[in-house]
Order: C-alpha cells, then structure tokens, then sequence
C-alpha cells in the first residue's frame, strides 16, 4: 500500500483504481472473497465495500510491479508467484484467480480505514486506557502516518545495493497482543513496498513475524520505523534484528498476510501460549550450558538434552555437536514429536535451539505444559545470534535459511555429505523435477552425471518429462516424501541395539530424500 495511494490521496487513488477498467472486479468468478465478509457488513459500509475491494485489488497488484526492460515502450511489468507478466489484463486475471483469499483480507483492512469516525476513535481511546499510545494511534489512524520520510533520497539510493554483496536480509520477530492485525498488514505491506524490500511478513493477532531483503538503507529505515512505532517500541530493541548478507533478490516477492499463528505449531494460541515459554539463554550462557554437556563422558546417560526443534533438512546440514535432531518436516509436527517421546523427556534438562528464537518460544511452552521435564531453556536470538558470538562454537556446518540463499556460512565445516556418491557436500539445490521442489544434496561431480533429483521416482519422472515437454504447474508431493513418518518415534537407551558406530541424528540414518542416501536402485556413479 503505497503512501501515494493512502487515503490521504483519495482523488489519486480513485483515478489509481479506475484505471484497473479491463477486469470486471464485481465479475465474482474471478474474485470471491469470502461470503461471509460483505454479509457482516452493516448497510453503510456495504456501500464502501466495492470501493474498498477495487482499492484492494488495485494496491496488490501495485505490490507486483517491477520495471520493464529499457527496450521496452512500457515502463513497467508485473511478477507475482515466479511468473512474469507484460500486460495489465494476464496480472489481473492472475491475481483475480489465485490471490482471492490475500484479497479479502485486503478489502477488511481497507474497510477498517474507511469506516473509522471520530466518534469510533473516542469510544477506541476510552476502551483501553491501560495504553498510552491507544489515542495517538486512534488519531492518526492512516497508514501513511507511520511510512518513514525518504524525500530526502533518491530512489537510486534506496533500490541501489540490493545484490546479496552489498544489500542486507533482516530477520526479527515480536510477541505482542495486537488488536487489528488487518491494519498492521495493510500498514507493513506500505511500508516494505515503500522501502523497495521484498521477503515474508506474518501478521498475528499474536504479534509479527518478518524477514525482509533490501538495500542498507532501506532496512535501517525499516528497522528505526519498527522501533519507533507504539505498539512495537516496548518489546523490539536493534538487537532483535539479525541481520545477514543478502538483499531484495533473496526473495521472488513480497508477501505479507494475517494469519492465525506468526509461526506454525498447528495449536492454537490462545491453548498454548507464547506468554509460558522456557527460561532464555543468552548466547554466552548457552555456550556454557552446551560446553558442560558435551564434556560428559557418557552424554547418553546425562540428565541434559540438547534439543534442535528445526526440520530434519535444516538439521541435516549444520547443528550443534552432541545435538538430538528430529526427524521431521515441518515444525507444525513437533508437537506430535514431542508426545510420541514423551519419555525421553522424563525429568530431563532441555536445551532447545532453532534459528533465530521464535520457534523456540511456543515449542518451549508446549514442552512445558507436558509437566514432564525437570527444566526448558531455549537459545535467545536462536543459532543466528550465537554464530555472530561464537562462529567457531559448538555449532558445526552451515545455517538454513528460508530464501533463495538456502544457507549461511559462519565456519567452514561441512557436516552433511552427496545424497548418491558421499563426498562432503552441503549446498541444496532443488530437486530437478519441476513439480517436487524439494531439496537435494547432490555435488558437482554427480549433477554432471545426471543426478539431479531427491529420489528415483522424481529422476524417473523427470526423464520422462523431458521426452514429453507437456507438464502441470502444480506442486506434487514427492513419494519419498510422502513416506516420511510425521512423527518419528526415537529409541530409548534400553531399546537399542549395539551397533558402531552410532549414527549421527538427522544426517547417517538412511533414508530416501532430502540428501539422504538412497536405498532405492540408483547407479553409483564414479568418484572423480
């Protein structure tokens, strides 16, 4: 939502929208927002509501525009899901059919603007009075209020340096109770569009979660706003900012939204909250804590476990020594992780760690509430902030990341090995069958060779498809993929057997994908 198109401007916004005259935006086959929204609508404002849906519509589109190439007579284009698009009328229909839902939140948080009055304002301001801040933001209530100033620069400045050498990546999250998450979205939508980043804002009526790529310039403005604004300023501080080499080409687009949770767990909030986490350890005291653990003799009869509560993929390529690294995919899975090894935990001292701390913070709670551990701690600031501390700690290999990068370097281990021939190898690539997408470890030697894909079922499909060009779109779940366990049982101390040696959790167990070795009937290509 750029300040150019806030409602301060409503002459321009409208000629902004009534330009958008190629689509049909009351067409409902193209959008269809939920039916409930404009059903709950009092009759005045379901007199705005068309207007609202065009603002909507015609400021997410907005939020797609890139610059066309010089030879071109149009100045701008479009690019929006990894596609690109040269014409109004392919980027609205686009937008129309697969972005109906961001719509919708859109239109509510435009609504939102549109319908508050001073009288609303004063009954807002009088409802909490707890909040020193509640009338000022009441008043000033539009989003271009809280855009920073950047007449001051040109937008040479602001876009220039945005590569991953000389731009920068910010990483931060925020536990707050936020009333109007809509408003927050349509206001950090604004903000990051007017700084020129780009990246992934989650927006919760739990607070707000964000990694976000631009130039220096354009993240330190994003960071002085953030630290400014009311409703952020007790809770965020500088330090709450990882920040990495890295830039707006990081990631495809810009994507913020409402959601129910600022990171998946899959339980809601208010069941299990982030207001119960474990105890934080600064880097310093987690070095310690680790450092005493693994100086043990006999780790395996120790009362402490060092618990890395990220996906088995992220694990698989850096972790701290000593480490138990769940054999899950997604985060949303731990919990069932967690009460399927319920007595592994059994009056244990937990050390959890994750990257950058948010995971940590509701993991933690949920581990707690089991009543099961002696102590939960969790890692402040996440391996992120003990690599810039100590990059040649206890943490060995490289850092998962959620972008285009795929991983930080902080040392020079290498902890994870080629999915076929097990040379040393930690760079991910994505599988090269276009509708997997997940993530490979394969090496140059063997990429050479072909082998290019996470298992045999994809490179199998894949030689297919290049035989027949004709091919869907859509993402499919690899079968390899599909088999994993969605939560892992670990082996009790008890229960295992002897073997030698003892297989490093997360990265020798054998297994079908994600740079693991293949069982399946692959050639073993040659070591060069």
């Amino acid at each position: 939502m750029p300040s150019s198109t806030s409602p301060d401007h409503g002459d321009d916004l409208e000629a902004c929208v009534l330009r958008f005259s190629d689509l049909d935006l009351k067409d409902t086959s193209f959008i269809n927002p939920s039916s409930s929204l404009k059903a709950e609508l009092d009759v005045n404002t379901k007199k705005k509501y068309s207007f609202a849906k065009k603002k909507a519509f015609a400021l997410f589109v907005k939020t797609k525009e890139v610059p066309a190439p010089p030879f071109e007579c149009k100045e701008k284009w479009w690019k929006c899901c990894q596609q690109l698009f040269t014409d109004q009328t392919s980027i609205h229909r686009h937008v129309a059919a697969q972005h109906a839902d961001e719509i919708c939140h859109e239109t509510a948080a435009v609504l939102k603007q549109l319908t508050v009055t001073p009288s609303t304002s004063e009954s807002l301001k009088s409802a909490d009075k707890r909040n020193p801040f509640k009338e000022d933001l009441t008043s000033h209530h539009e989003v271009s209020t809280w855009l920073p100033d950047i007449s001051c620069f040109s937008p040479e400045e602001l876009i220039s340096g945005q590569g991953n050498d000389e731009g920068e990546v910010l990483l931060y999250y925020c536990y707050c109770d936020l009333e109007d998450p809509d408003w927050i979205c349509a206001w950090q939508t604004a903000l990051c569009q007017h700084l020129h980043l780009t990246g992934k804002v989650r927006i919760a009526t739990e607070g707000i979660n964000g990694t976000v790529g631009g130039s220096k310039l354009a993240t330190r403005l994003y960071v002085e706003v953030m630290l400014s604004y009311p409703l952020f300023k007790d809770y965020l501080c500088k330090d709450d900012f990882k920040t990495s080499k890295g830039g707006a080409c990081c990631f495809p687009e810009l994507r913020v939204g409402v959601f129910e949770e600022i990171v998946l767990l899959g339980i809601s909030p208010n069941k299990i909250s982030y207001k119960k986490p474990g105890i934080h350890l600064s880097p310093g005291e987690f070095h310690k804590e680790v450092e005493k653990f693994l100086s043990q003799a006999n780790q395996e009869e120790s009362d402490t476990i060092l618990l890395d509560c990220r996906n088995f993929y992220e694990s698989k390529i850096g972790r701290f020594q000593g480490c138990l690294a769940p054999d899950i995919r997604k985060f949303s899975y731990f919990p069932g992780y967690v009460d399927e090894n319920l007595q592994l935990f059994k009056e244990k001292r937990v050390l959890m760690y994750c990257t950058g701390g948010i995971r940590c913070e509701r993991g933690s709670a949920y581990l707690k509430a089991k009543g099961v551990c002696k102590e939960v701690f969790q890692l402040k600031g996440g391996i992120h902030k003990y690599l810039e501390e100590f990059p040649d700690g206890f943490y060995k290999g490289k850092l998962f990341v959620f972008d285009e990068r795929y991983a930080l370097s902080f040392n020079s281990d290498v902890v994870s090995e080629c999915s076929y021939c097990g040379a040393p190898w930690d760079q991910y690539k994505l599988c090269s069958t276009p509708q997997c997408r997940q993530l490979v470890l394969t090496c140059p030697a063997c990429q050479g060779q072909g082998f290019t894909a996470c298992c045999v079922t994809c490179q199998d499909k894949g030689s297919r498809q290049a035989a027949s060009p004709a091919q869907s779109s859509f993402k499919e779940e690899c079968e390899c993929t599909a088999r994993r366990l969605r939560a892992p049982r670990e082996l009790l101390q008890q229960e295992r057997l002897p073997v030698s040696p003892a297989p490093r959790p997360g990265v020798d167990e054998d297994g079908p994908c994600l740079g693991e070795r293949p069982h399946l009937p692959f050639p073993r290509p040659s070591q060069s």
